[in-house]
């Protein structure tokens, strides 16, 4: 009976191991499963975010060269213009000439009645003939400096001619680039509104928007406590104390997010998000120093001002930039163009203002009479 017993409890605690050892091998499975399953999400997740910086870099890229090839454009239209101008003017100028020219001929003409042989085998009054001569040689010498003139305008208006049409070729030429650059430019929107979808999309299905806006703050704050220490260097800038409520605004637009107000995801917003179009001129709020121009993950093309005494200014969601880490910078100057890199869905500009390396209310900051 007592063995009996005895091999009944052996059975169950056999039992009993089998089962916890199917359970732990399952949960085994279970655990590399979930492992695999994450290392894939982050991988498509780091995939969708070397897309979008990919994107924005191609945007920005496309976006600085038609802004080139614009400029050269207009400098090639204001050059066209002058030329045309000028030309106008050389033919006024030939046409004058030439009715001084032909006055002249015709004076000469009159004179060329006397003939100098006859005058003197008939032996006129030397005076008259000393008049005649005088009149002859002054105008000969106009004559020749008339005909100069004109050969010299006309040589002129030919260099001009010359110009001109290299110059209307080299435009036909710019606008064709020109089209080619704004083709390659609205593919690069595309790709770049494709890389932001396809961001949200992998964060939606992982369900870490959250944890996405955590890192990317975190690494904003590092990126910025690293700057602070460097710009401690820039003592004669005078900082932004005394001027707030007075500086102006970094770009015109309605505001789309305040600070503090909580962003998708739900951490709270470190600065003001101002809407803009893409191109729109973003200004310096106040006297500074570049101290950083990149990409930064989850705010694109930002670039930071030092305003010294601790004050900096950043600039995100740029198109791209257009002042390089060491510059010095003046009110009011253009340092960037708007933009929707980062991630954003629509156009605009990302401001911060740091004290010390905490984030302030930029609108303590800024006019008030502009709202």
């Amino acid at each position: 009976m007592a063995s009996s017993i005895l091999l009944l409890c052996w059975a169950a605690s056999l039992s009993a191991q089998e089962t916890q050892q199917q359970e732990l091998a399952e949960l085994k499975q279970q655990i590399q499963l979930t492992e695999r399953q994450v290392k894939q999400q982050q991988k498509q997740l780091e995939q969708a975010e070397a897309a979008l910086q990919q994107s924005d870099r191609a945007l920005a890229e496309a976006a600085s060269a038609t802004r080139d090839t614009s400029q050269q454009l207009q400098q090639l239209q204001q050059r066209e213009q002058q030329l045309t101008e000028q030309q106008q003017a050389l033919e006024q100028k030939i046409q004058t000439q030439q009715r001084l020219l032909a006055s002249q001929l015709k004076s000469a003409y009159s004179l060329g009645q006397h003939d100098y042989s006859k005058m003197l085998l008939n032996q006129q009054d030397a005076g008259k003939l000393e008049r005649v001569l005088s009149y002859y040689q002054y105008f000969n010498r106009a004559r020749l400096a008339q005909l100069n003139a004109l050969n010299m305008t006309i040589s002129q208006l030919q260099q001009v001619l010359t110009e001109l049409a290299d110059k209307q070729q080299q435009l036909q030429q710019t606008l064709r680039t020109l089209q080619q650059q704004q083709q390659q430019l609205a593919q690069a929107k595309a790709q770049q509104q494709h890389a932001v979808s396809k961001l949200q999309d992998t964060l939606q299905q992982q369900g870490k928007q959250l944890d996405y806006l955590r890192q990317n703050e975190n690494s904003l704050q590092a990126k910025l406590d690293q700057l602070r220490k460097l710009a401690e260097q820039a003592r004669e800038l005078a900082g932004l104390n005394g001027q707030k409520g007075r500086l102006s605004w970094p770009l015109q637009g309605r505001l789309l997010q305040r600070f503090g107000e909580n962003r998708q995801g739900g951490m709270p917003a470190r600065g003001i998000l101002i809407h803009g179009s893409e191109g729109d001129a973003v200004k310096a709020i106040a006297d500074g120093q570049v101290i950083y121009a990149d990409w930064l993950k989850g705010y694109g093309w930002v670039i930071v001002l030092d305003h010294g005494a601790g004050f900096m200014s950043l600039y995100g969601h740029n198109q791209n930039l257009l002042k390089q880490p060491g510059a010095r910078i003046n009110a009011g100057e253009t340092i960037a163009l708007a933009g929707m890199s980062g991630g954003q869905a629509s156009a605009g500009l990302y401001f911060e203002i740091r004290d010390k390396g905490e984030a302030v209310n930029p609108l303590s900051w800024l006019q008030q009479n502009k709202r």
